[in-house]
C-alpha cells in the first residue's frame, strides 16, 4: 500500500507544489495573469477530460500498467522542462503532468480497493487521503523553498525525480491485479450506473469537499489580509486546514471499518461541517479565519474517505477504475466550481456573501441528495 501513498502524495505535491509558485515566478512564460491562469487551467483541464478514459482503461488492461505508465510520464513531462527551459516547455510540461495524473490517480484509487477487503476499505481510503493531504500541505512550502533555490527548473527536477522514485517503487511493491472478467457494457448502462444514487450521492458529496477546501486555500488569505492580517497569519490559517483534513481522514476511516460510523451519517456530518465552516469565514478577525480552516479540514477529511469507501462498495470490481476516475471528475469540477461560484457572488455583491452563498450550496444540494434515497448507502463497517 504504502506506493500506492507515494502516488496520492505525488499527484497532489505535483499540483500544488507548482501551481501555488507559478505566481510569484516572473521569468520565462509566467508573464501576466492571464498566461498564469492558463498554466493553472491546463493540468486540471487535463484530469477532467482523461480521468475517466485513464479509468476505464485501467478495469481493462489492470490498474497497475496504468499506474506505473502515468508515474513515468509524470516523470517524463517534468523533466521536459527541467531541461528545455523555455516558456513553450513549459506549457507542455504541465498539460503533460495533469495528463499522467490523469493516468495514476484514478488506477491507484482503484487499487487501493482492490488490494484491500471491503471490511477495510474505509481505513484504507482515510491512509491514502492523508498522504495525498500531506502532499497539499507541504506542497506550496517546499515548492516555494526550491524555487528560491533554484528556479522552477529545480522544482521540475525534483517532480521527476519524484515520479521515477515513486514508479520503480511501485513496480518492485504493488503486485500485479489482473483485470476481472466483464460483462458488455452499454452507453445507456454506463449512463445509468453513474445517474444512480448510490454514485451520485458520494460523488456530490466529494465534489462539495473538493469545492470548499479549493475557496478555502485560495480566499482565506484574501479575507484575512483584507482584516489586516499579514501573511503568517493567513498562511497558518490555510496550513490548519490541510493538516486539520489529514488529521481527520484515518480516524474517520477507522470508525468506518469498526462501525462506529455509518457512511450517510459521516457524509451528512461532513457536509453539514463544511457548510458551517464555509459560513464562519463570513466572520471578521483571526478567529474566524482559523474557525472556518478548523472547520473545512474536519469536514472535509469526514467526507473524502467515506464518500470513496461508498463507491467502492457499491462498485462491481471490475469496474472500479472506471467509477473511481468518474468520480475523480465530480471532484475536479468542485474544485474549479467552488471558486467560480465564491468569484462570481463576490463580485457582484462581497467576499462574505461568497462564502455564504457556497455555504448553502454545500448545505443543501447534497444533503437533498443523500436524504432523498430510498436505500442506504452501502457501509462495510456498520448500518448506514
Amino acid at each position: 500500500m504504502w506506493p500506492l501513498y507515494a502516488a496520492g502524495f505525488t499527484t497532489a505535491f505535483g499540483a500544488h507544489g507548482i501551481a501555488a509558485n507559478l505566481g510569484g515566478f516572473s521569468e520565462d512564460a509566467v508573464t501576466s495573469l492571464l498566461v498564469l491562469g492558463g498554466l493553472l487551467a491546463l493540468y486540471d483541464g487535463a484530469e477532467v477530460l482523461l480521468k475517466p478514459v485513464f479509468g476505464s482503461l485501467a478495469d481493462r488492461i489492470g490498474g497497475r500498467p496504468v499506474l506505473l505508465g502515468g508515474l513515468l510520464a509524470f516523470a517524463a513531462a517534468s523533466a521536459l522542462y527541467a531541461i528545455a527551459d523555455s516558456p513553450g516547455w513549459l506549457w507542455a510540461a504541465r498539460l503533460g503532468q495533469g495528463a499522467a495524473a490523469s493516468a495514476f490517480s484514478p488506477s491507484a484509487s482503484a487499487l487501493v480497493a482492490r488490494l484491500n477487503p471491503a471490511a477495510k476499505h474505509g481505513r484504507a481510503f482515510g491512509s491514502y487521503g492523508f498522504y495525498k493531504s500531506i502532499g497539499y500541505t507541504l506542497g506550496p512550502l517546499l515548492g516555494g523553498v526550491l524555487v528560491w533555490a533554484g528556479g522552477l527548473r529545480l522544482l521540475f527536477a525534483v517532480m521527476a525525480v519524484c515520479g521515477a522514485a515513486v514508479a520503480l517503487w511501485a513496480a518492485l511493491a504493488v503486485p500485479s491485479v489482473p483485470p476481472l472478467p466483464r460483462k458488455r457494457q452499454t452507453v445507456a448502462d454506463l449512463a445509468r450506473r453513474l445517474t444512480d444514487r448510490a454514485f451520485l450521492a458520494p460523488t456530490a458529496a466529494l465534489a462539495a469537499a473538493t469545492a470548499a477546501l479549493s475557496v478555502g486555500v485560495g480566499f482565506l488569505p484574501v479575507s484575512g489580509a483584507a482584516t489586516g492580517l499579514g501573511t503568517v497569519a493567513t498562511g497558518a490559517a490555510v496550513s490548519v486546514l490541510a493538516a486539520t483534513a489529514a488529521f481527520v481522514q484515518p480516524k474517520a476511516g477507522r470508525a468506518l471499518d469498526a462501525g462506529r460510523l455509518s457512511t450517510r451519517t459521516g457524509l451528512l456530518a461532513g457536509l453539514m461541517v463544511t457548510a458551517a465552516g464555509l459560513a464562519a469565514a463570513a466572520l471578521p478577525g483571526l478567529v474566524g479565519l482559523l474557525l472556518a480552516a478548523a472547520l473545512i479540514g474536519t469536514g472535509t477529511g469526514l467526507i473524502t474517505p467515506l464518500g470513496f469507501a461508498a463507491l467502492a462498495a457499491s462498485t462491481p470490481e471490475e469496474r472500479l477504475g472506471q467509477t473511481m476516475g468518474s468520480a475523480e471528475l465530480g471532484r475536479e469540477l468542485g474544485d474549479a466550481g467552488g471558486p467560480l461560484i465564491v468569484a462570481g457572488v463576490a463580485t457582484l455583491s462581497t467576499l462574505t456573501y461568497g462564502y455564504v452563498a457556497l455555504a448553502l450550496l454545500v448545505a443543501v444540494a447534497p444533503v437533498l441528495a443523500l436524504a432523498m434515497r430510498r436505500a442506504p448507502l452501502s457501509s462495510p463497517g456498520g448500518p448506514a
